[in-house]
Protein backbone atom coordinates (compact mmCIF):
# COMPACT_ATOMS: atom_id res chain seq x y z
CA UNK A 1 0.00 0.00 0.00
CA UNK A 2 3.66 2.42 -0.53
CA UNK A 3 1.27 4.67 -3.29
CA UNK A 4 -1.97 3.72 -2.07
CA UNK A 5 -3.08 7.28 -1.05
CA UNK A 6 -1.45 9.32 -3.49
CA UNK A 7 -3.41 7.13 -6.14
CA UNK A 8 -6.92 7.58 -4.17
CA UNK A 9 -6.20 11.31 -4.70
CA UNK A 10 -5.44 11.34 -8.39
CA UNK A 11 -8.52 9.01 -8.40
CA UNK A 12 -10.95 11.34 -6.42
CA UNK A 13 -9.89 14.57 -8.48
CA UNK A 14 -11.45 12.69 -11.46
CA UNK A 15 -14.41 11.74 -9.54
CA UNK A 16 -17.66 13.86 -10.95
CA UNK A 17 -20.60 12.76 -7.98
CA UNK A 18 -20.21 16.73 -7.03
CA UNK A 19 -19.69 16.34 -3.43
CA UNK A 20 -16.46 17.43 -1.47
CA UNK A 21 -13.74 14.87 -1.46
CA UNK A 22 -11.78 15.24 1.60
CA UNK A 23 -7.46 15.40 1.65
CA UNK A 24 -6.17 12.23 3.18
CA UNK A 25 -3.89 13.64 6.22
CA UNK A 26 -2.49 10.27 5.82
CA UNK A 27 1.45 10.13 4.75
CA UNK A 28 2.84 6.56 5.06
CA UNK A 29 0.79 3.45 5.07
CA UNK A 30 2.93 0.43 5.67
CA UNK A 31 2.13 -3.44 6.16
CA UNK A 32 4.35 -6.02 6.41
CA UNK A 33 7.16 -8.20 9.11
CA UNK A 34 9.34 -5.68 11.30
CA UNK A 35 8.27 -2.29 10.51
CA UNK A 36 9.14 -0.81 13.70
CA UNK A 37 12.38 0.10 12.91
CA UNK A 38 10.88 1.97 9.69
CA UNK A 39 8.65 3.73 12.48
CA UNK A 40 10.95 4.33 14.66
CA UNK A 41 12.95 6.51 11.50
CA UNK A 42 9.55 7.91 10.52
CA UNK A 43 9.45 9.34 13.59
CA UNK A 44 12.78 10.32 13.64
CA UNK A 45 12.89 12.07 10.63
CA UNK A 46 9.65 14.39 11.66
CA UNK A 47 12.13 15.72 13.80
CA UNK A 48 10.15 14.60 17.16
CA UNK A 49 12.17 13.54 19.77
CA UNK A 50 9.32 13.04 22.62
CA UNK A 51 6.93 10.37 22.00
CA UNK A 52 3.77 9.07 24.06
CA UNK A 53 2.45 5.42 23.27
CA UNK A 54 -0.86 4.45 24.71
CA UNK A 55 -1.43 1.04 25.13
CA UNK A 56 -2.86 -1.54 27.78
CA UNK A 57 -1.26 -4.52 29.21
CA UNK A 58 -1.71 -6.84 26.50
CA UNK A 59 -0.91 -4.76 23.54
CA UNK A 60 2.06 -3.54 25.54
CA UNK A 61 3.37 -7.00 26.04
CA UNK A 62 2.54 -7.82 22.21
CA UNK A 63 4.27 -4.86 20.83
CA UNK A 64 4.54 -1.53 22.63
CA UNK A 65 7.30 -2.84 24.67
CA UNK A 66 9.45 -4.05 21.64
CA UNK A 67 8.35 -0.67 19.93
CA UNK A 68 9.66 1.39 22.79
CA UNK A 69 12.92 -0.09 22.94
CA UNK A 70 13.46 0.08 18.88
CA UNK A 71 12.44 4.25 19.57
CA UNK A 72 14.67 4.47 22.18
CA UNK A 73 17.88 3.05 19.93
CA UNK A 74 16.49 5.66 17.79
CA UNK A 75 17.21 8.76 20.49
CA UNK A 76 13.69 9.20 21.07
CA UNK A 77 12.18 9.83 24.47
CA UNK A 78 9.16 7.23 25.12
CA UNK A 79 6.64 8.05 28.06
CA UNK A 80 3.71 5.35 28.49
CA UNK A 81 0.22 5.40 29.58
CA UNK A 82 -1.17 1.96 30.18
CA UNK A 83 -4.89 1.95 30.43
CA UNK A 84 -6.34 0.45 33.15
CA UNK A 85 -9.25 -1.62 32.43
CA UNK A 86 -12.68 -1.25 34.27
CA UNK A 87 -14.79 -3.62 36.73
CA UNK A 88 -15.69 -6.17 34.13
CA UNK A 89 -11.82 -6.11 33.48
CA UNK A 90 -12.65 -4.22 29.43
CA UNK A 91 -10.45 -1.16 28.23
CA UNK A 92 -13.12 1.33 27.53
CA UNK A 93 -12.77 4.87 26.04
CA UNK A 94 -14.80 6.34 28.90
CA UNK A 95 -14.10 9.73 31.00
CA UNK A 96 -11.71 7.60 33.15
CA UNK A 97 -9.50 6.22 30.24
CA UNK A 98 -9.15 9.79 28.58
CA UNK A 99 -8.42 11.78 31.49
CA UNK A 100 -5.52 8.70 32.50
CA UNK A 101 -4.07 9.27 28.98
CA UNK A 102 -4.28 13.51 29.50
CA UNK A 103 -2.63 13.21 32.88
CA UNK A 104 0.14 10.46 31.85
CA UNK A 105 1.80 12.60 28.85
CA UNK A 106 4.20 15.15 29.29
CA UNK A 107 4.01 19.02 28.27
CA UNK A 108 6.92 18.33 26.05
CA UNK A 109 5.27 15.48 24.07
CA UNK A 110 5.23 15.64 19.99
CA UNK A 111 3.78 13.05 18.85
CA UNK A 112 1.13 10.41 19.95
CA UNK A 113 1.59 6.28 18.93
CA UNK A 114 -1.49 4.36 19.47
CA UNK A 115 -0.25 0.72 20.09
CA UNK A 116 -3.67 -1.40 20.34
CA UNK A 117 -7.32 -2.19 18.29
CA UNK A 118 -10.06 0.41 18.07
CA UNK A 119 -10.74 1.35 21.26
CA UNK A 120 -7.07 2.36 21.98
CA UNK A 121 -6.82 4.12 19.13
CA UNK A 122 -10.01 5.90 20.43
CA UNK A 123 -8.41 7.24 23.41
CA UNK A 124 -5.12 8.44 21.47
CA UNK A 125 -7.20 10.07 18.37
CA UNK A 126 -8.55 12.34 21.10
CA UNK A 127 -6.08 12.90 23.07
CA UNK A 128 -4.24 13.91 19.66
CA UNK A 129 -6.81 16.27 18.96
CA UNK A 130 -7.09 18.05 22.59
CA UNK A 131 -3.76 18.24 22.42
CA UNK A 132 -3.45 19.52 18.98
CA UNK A 133 -0.44 16.71 18.05
CA UNK A 134 -0.25 13.96 15.84
CA UNK A 135 -0.39 10.40 16.40
CA UNK A 136 0.70 6.96 14.57
CA UNK A 137 -1.88 3.85 14.29
CA UNK A 138 -0.35 0.90 15.26
CA UNK A 139 -2.83 -1.52 15.22
CA UNK A 140 -2.18 -5.42 17.25
CA UNK A 141 -5.47 -6.80 15.76
CA UNK A 142 -7.26 -6.74 12.63
CA UNK A 143 -10.21 -6.36 14.57
CA UNK A 144 -12.01 -2.76 12.98
CA UNK A 145 -11.92 -0.49 10.12
CA UNK A 146 -11.56 2.38 12.47
CA UNK A 147 -7.87 2.82 12.42
CA UNK A 148 -7.70 5.43 9.85
CA UNK A 149 -10.94 7.46 10.45
CA UNK A 150 -11.40 10.52 12.33
CA UNK A 151 -14.19 8.90 14.21
CA UNK A 152 -13.97 8.25 17.90
CA UNK A 153 -16.62 6.73 19.86
CA UNK A 154 -16.23 7.71 23.13
CA UNK A 155 -18.69 6.85 26.16
CA UNK A 156 -19.40 10.33 27.79
CA UNK A 157 -21.67 10.36 31.20
CA UNK A 158 -22.94 6.52 29.86
CA UNK A 159 -23.45 7.35 26.71
CA UNK A 160 -21.51 6.10 23.34
CA UNK A 161 -21.79 9.22 21.44
CA UNK A 162 -19.00 9.59 17.87
CA UNK A 163 -16.97 12.79 17.99
CA UNK A 164 -14.86 13.71 14.97
CA UNK A 165 -11.71 13.62 15.71
CA UNK A 166 -7.86 13.28 14.04
CA UNK A 167 -7.05 10.81 11.67
CA UNK A 168 -3.76 9.58 11.79
CA UNK A 169 -0.54 10.66 10.24
CA UNK A 170 0.84 7.04 9.53
CA UNK A 171 -0.18 3.58 9.86
CA UNK A 172 2.43 1.12 10.42
CA UNK A 173 1.17 -2.49 11.24
CA UNK A 174 3.06 -5.79 11.73
CA UNK A 175 1.98 -8.87 9.93
CA UNK A 176 3.36 -11.05 12.92
CA UNK A 177 2.09 -9.30 15.48
CA UNK A 178 -1.19 -8.91 13.66
CA UNK A 179 -0.87 -12.98 13.12
CA UNK A 180 -0.68 -13.44 16.71
CA UNK A 181 -3.60 -11.87 18.05
CA UNK A 182 -6.85 -13.89 19.24
CA UNK A 183 -8.71 -15.43 16.79
CA UNK A 184 -12.04 -13.44 18.11
CA UNK A 185 -10.53 -10.49 17.41
CA UNK A 186 -9.29 -11.66 13.58
CA UNK A 187 -13.40 -12.51 13.55
CA UNK A 188 -14.22 -9.63 14.15
CA UNK A 189 -12.09 -7.89 11.34
CA UNK A 190 -13.99 -9.86 9.17
CA UNK A 191 -17.30 -9.61 10.68
CA UNK A 192 -16.81 -5.30 10.42
CA UNK A 193 -16.11 -5.84 6.86
CA UNK A 194 -19.21 -8.06 6.06
CA UNK A 195 -21.63 -5.17 7.23
CA UNK A 196 -20.22 -3.45 3.95
CA UNK A 197 -23.11 -5.81 2.07
CA UNK A 198 -25.69 -3.58 3.87
CA UNK A 199 -24.27 -0.54 4.77
CA UNK A 200 -23.39 -0.14 0.89
CA UNK A 201 -27.08 -0.66 0.15
CA UNK A 202 -28.65 1.05 2.46
CA UNK A 203 -26.02 4.30 1.27
CA UNK A 204 -27.26 4.06 -1.96
CA UNK A 205 -30.81 3.67 -0.62
CA UNK A 206 -30.68 6.95 1.17
CA UNK A 207 -29.43 8.62 -2.03
CA UNK A 208 -31.82 7.52 -3.90
CA UNK A 209 -34.83 8.36 -1.65
CA UNK A 210 -33.95 11.50 0.25
CA UNK A 211 -30.69 12.77 -1.93
CA UNK A 212 -28.48 11.97 0.69
CA UNK A 213 -24.57 12.44 -0.85
CA UNK A 214 -23.16 9.66 -2.37
CA UNK A 215 -19.95 8.90 -3.84
CA UNK A 216 -19.76 5.71 -6.88
CA UNK A 217 -16.00 6.21 -6.06
CA UNK A 218 -15.96 6.01 -2.20
CA UNK A 219 -18.50 3.17 -2.65
CA UNK A 220 -16.35 1.42 -5.23
CA UNK A 221 -13.26 1.54 -2.53
CA UNK A 222 -15.60 0.26 0.08
CA UNK A 223 -16.87 -2.54 -2.36
CA UNK A 224 -13.11 -3.64 -3.65
CA UNK A 225 -12.26 -3.80 0.62
CA UNK A 226 -15.22 -6.44 1.12
CA UNK A 227 -14.58 -8.43 -1.97
CA UNK A 228 -11.02 -9.08 -1.21
CA UNK A 229 -11.86 -10.55 2.28
CA UNK A 230 -15.03 -12.81 1.02
CA UNK A 231 -12.45 -14.13 -1.85
CA UNK A 232 -9.76 -15.16 0.76
CA UNK A 233 -12.21 -16.28 3.48
CA UNK A 234 -10.35 -19.68 4.08
CA UNK A 235 -7.03 -17.52 4.22
CA UNK A 236 -8.28 -15.30 6.88
CA UNK A 237 -9.61 -18.17 8.81
CA UNK A 238 -6.10 -20.03 8.68
CA UNK A 239 -4.51 -16.59 9.96
CA UNK A 240 -1.54 -16.94 7.54
CA UNK A 241 0.36 -14.12 5.86
CA UNK A 242 -1.59 -13.35 3.03
CA UNK A 243 -4.92 -13.35 4.83
CA UNK A 244 -4.21 -11.16 8.21
CA UNK A 245 -2.46 -8.64 5.28
CA UNK A 246 -5.63 -8.65 2.63
CA UNK A 247 -7.78 -8.12 6.00
CA UNK A 248 -5.96 -5.53 7.65
CA UNK A 249 -5.36 -3.76 4.12
CA UNK A 250 -9.12 -4.14 3.70
CA UNK A 251 -10.09 -2.35 7.29
CA UNK A 252 -7.61 0.44 6.05
CA UNK A 253 -9.07 0.77 2.65
CA UNK A 254 -12.76 1.62 4.64
CA UNK A 255 -11.64 3.69 6.44
CA UNK A 256 -9.51 5.78 4.22
CA UNK A 257 -12.86 5.50 1.79
CA UNK A 258 -14.28 6.88 5.01
CA UNK A 259 -11.82 10.05 5.85
CA UNK A 260 -12.48 10.56 1.41
CA UNK A 261 -16.11 11.15 1.86
CA UNK A 262 -15.84 12.80 5.71
CA UNK A 263 -18.58 10.50 6.32
CA UNK A 264 -19.03 7.00 7.65
CA UNK A 265 -22.15 6.28 5.45
CA UNK A 266 -20.17 3.84 3.36
CA UNK A 267 -19.49 1.37 6.31
CA UNK A 268 -21.97 1.75 8.46
CA UNK A 269 -25.63 1.46 8.10
CA UNK A 270 -28.67 -0.21 9.81
CA UNK A 271 -26.38 -3.11 11.02
CA UNK A 272 -24.22 -0.52 12.58
CA UNK A 273 -27.13 1.29 14.18
CA UNK A 274 -28.56 -2.36 15.88
CA UNK A 275 -24.82 -2.71 17.19
CA UNK A 276 -24.70 0.68 18.76
CA UNK A 277 -28.86 -0.27 20.18
CA UNK A 278 -27.06 -3.25 21.54
CA UNK A 279 -23.81 -1.42 23.11
CA UNK A 280 -25.97 1.23 24.61
CA UNK A 281 -27.67 -1.42 26.50
CA UNK A 282 -25.12 -3.01 27.58
CA UNK A 283 -23.31 -0.07 29.11
CA UNK A 284 -27.01 1.20 31.17
CA UNK A 285 -26.79 -2.46 32.57
CA UNK A 286 -22.72 -2.38 33.09
CA UNK A 287 -22.29 -5.81 31.27
CA UNK A 288 -19.44 -6.94 29.90
CA UNK A 289 -18.07 -5.13 26.35
CA UNK A 290 -18.62 -6.84 23.04
CA UNK A 291 -15.86 -6.86 20.46
CA UNK A 292 -17.64 -4.30 17.75
CA UNK A 293 -16.77 -6.54 14.81
CA UNK A 294 -18.35 -9.07 16.78
CA UNK A 295 -22.03 -7.21 17.21
CA UNK A 296 -21.82 -5.70 13.43
CA UNK A 297 -21.44 -9.24 11.80
CA UNK A 298 -24.16 -10.41 13.56
CA UNK A 299 -26.73 -7.46 12.97
CA UNK A 300 -25.32 -7.82 9.07
CA UNK A 301 -27.29 -11.80 9.47
CA UNK A 302 -30.14 -10.26 11.02
CA UNK A 303 -30.29 -7.28 9.04
CA UNK A 304 -30.12 -9.73 6.07
CA UNK A 305 -32.90 -11.87 7.10
CA UNK A 306 -35.20 -8.60 7.89
CA UNK A 307 -34.56 -7.07 4.46
CA UNK A 308 -34.96 -10.13 2.09
CA UNK A 309 -38.03 -11.13 4.33
CA UNK A 310 -39.82 -8.36 5.17
CA UNK A 311 -37.91 -4.85 2.93
CA UNK A 312 -38.63 -6.87 -0.38
CA UNK A 313 -41.79 -7.90 0.17
CA UNK A 314 -43.02 -4.53 1.01
CA UNK A 315 -41.03 -2.91 -2.02
CA UNK A 316 -43.50 -5.03 -4.07
CA UNK A 317 -46.58 -3.71 -2.82
CA UNK A 318 -45.23 0.23 -2.39
CA UNK A 319 -47.58 1.00 -6.07
CA UNK A 320 -50.66 0.30 -3.98
CA UNK A 321 -49.96 1.63 -0.49
CA UNK A 322 -49.84 5.14 -0.50
CA UNK A 323 -47.93 6.00 2.85
CA UNK A 324 -44.79 4.56 0.71
CA UNK A 325 -45.80 6.00 -2.53
CA UNK A 326 -45.34 9.48 -0.62
CA UNK A 327 -41.67 8.87 0.13
CA UNK A 328 -41.08 6.27 -2.98
CA UNK A 329 -41.46 6.74 -6.98
CA UNK A 330 -41.99 4.24 -9.51
CA UNK A 331 -38.72 5.11 -11.41
CA UNK A 332 -37.02 4.01 -8.51
CA UNK A 333 -37.93 0.96 -6.85
CA UNK A 334 -36.91 -1.01 -9.62
CA UNK A 335 -33.38 -0.16 -8.84
CA UNK A 336 -33.61 -0.31 -4.86
CA UNK A 337 -34.99 -4.08 -5.07
CA UNK A 338 -32.57 -4.99 -7.32
CA UNK A 339 -30.05 -3.20 -4.69
CA UNK A 340 -31.37 -5.36 -2.02
CA UNK A 341 -31.55 -8.56 -3.98
CA UNK A 342 -27.85 -8.47 -4.38
CA UNK A 343 -27.14 -8.56 -0.67
CA UNK A 344 -26.13 -11.98 0.03
CA UNK A 345 -28.37 -14.33 1.92
CA UNK A 346 -28.25 -14.61 5.82
CA UNK A 347 -27.39 -18.24 5.60
CA UNK A 348 -24.33 -17.24 2.82
CA UNK A 349 -23.30 -14.72 5.90
CA UNK A 350 -23.56 -17.51 8.60
CA UNK A 351 -21.86 -19.51 6.73
CA UNK A 352 -18.79 -17.00 5.71
CA UNK A 353 -19.13 -16.08 9.85
CA UNK A 354 -18.96 -19.48 10.95
CA UNK A 355 -16.05 -20.44 8.98
CA UNK A 356 -13.91 -17.26 10.39
CA UNK A 357 -14.79 -18.24 14.21
CA UNK A 358 -17.31 -15.45 14.65
CA UNK A 359 -20.96 -15.29 16.48
CA UNK A 360 -24.32 -15.82 14.14
CA UNK A 361 -27.07 -14.98 15.98
CA UNK A 362 -27.70 -12.33 18.88
CA UNK A 363 -28.00 -14.78 21.58
CA UNK A 364 -24.59 -16.06 21.69
CA UNK A 365 -23.35 -12.28 22.24
CA UNK A 366 -25.87 -12.63 24.97
CA UNK A 367 -28.67 -10.25 23.50
CA UNK A 368 -31.98 -11.60 23.83
CA UNK A 369 -35.20 -11.89 21.20
CA UNK A 370 -36.63 -8.63 23.55
CA UNK A 371 -33.03 -6.51 22.81
CA UNK A 372 -33.47 -7.47 19.33
CA UNK A 373 -37.11 -6.19 18.55
CA UNK A 374 -36.32 -3.27 20.68
CA UNK A 375 -33.31 -1.99 18.15
CA UNK A 376 -35.39 -3.18 15.24
CA UNK A 377 -37.95 -0.57 16.36
CA UNK A 378 -35.74 2.22 17.53
CA UNK A 379 -32.04 1.48 16.29
CA UNK A 380 -33.11 3.87 13.31
CA UNK A 381 -33.73 6.71 15.85
CA UNK A 382 -29.69 6.97 16.85
CA UNK A 383 -28.68 8.34 13.43
CA UNK A 384 -29.96 11.03 11.59
CA UNK A 385 -29.02 8.83 7.78
CA UNK A 386 -31.95 7.36 5.74
CA UNK A 387 -31.81 3.38 5.81
CA UNK A 388 -34.25 0.44 4.71
CA UNK A 389 -34.35 -0.04 8.55
CA UNK A 390 -35.96 3.88 9.33
CA UNK A 391 -37.82 3.25 5.73
CA UNK A 392 -39.17 0.39 7.64
CA UNK A 393 -40.35 2.18 10.89
CA UNK A 394 -41.13 5.81 9.49
CA UNK A 395 -42.33 5.57 6.30
CA UNK A 396 -45.04 2.96 6.56
CA UNK A 397 -48.46 2.97 8.12
CA UNK A 398 -47.90 -0.15 9.97
CA UNK A 399 -44.71 -1.19 10.68
CA UNK A 400 -43.99 -4.22 9.44
CA UNK A 401 -41.35 -5.41 12.30
CA UNK A 402 -42.27 -8.86 13.74
CA UNK A 403 -39.08 -10.88 15.18
CA UNK A 404 -37.85 -12.83 12.41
Amino acid sequence: MENYIAELMTLAQTCDCGNHHHPIPIERIKIGNRVYKELAAYVDGKGFKHAVIIADENTYQAAGKSLSEILKETGIDISLSIIKPDENNDVVADEQSLVQALLEMPLDTEIIIAVGAGTLHDIARFCSTKMKLPFISVPTAPSVDGFTSMGAPLIVKGVKTTFQMSAPIAVFADLSVLKASPRKMVAAGFGDMLAKFTSLADWKFGHLVMGEPYCPLVAAITREALDSCVEKVESITAADEEGIQILIEALIMSGVAMLIFGQSHPASGGEHHLSHYWEMDFLKRKRPAVLHGAKVGVSTVLLAEVYKGQFLPLLSESARLQSMQNTLNNENVKEIMKIYQEIPTPEYLENLLTETGGDITPEQLGIDEQLVAASLSGAHTLRNRFTALKFMNVAVESSPFIRP
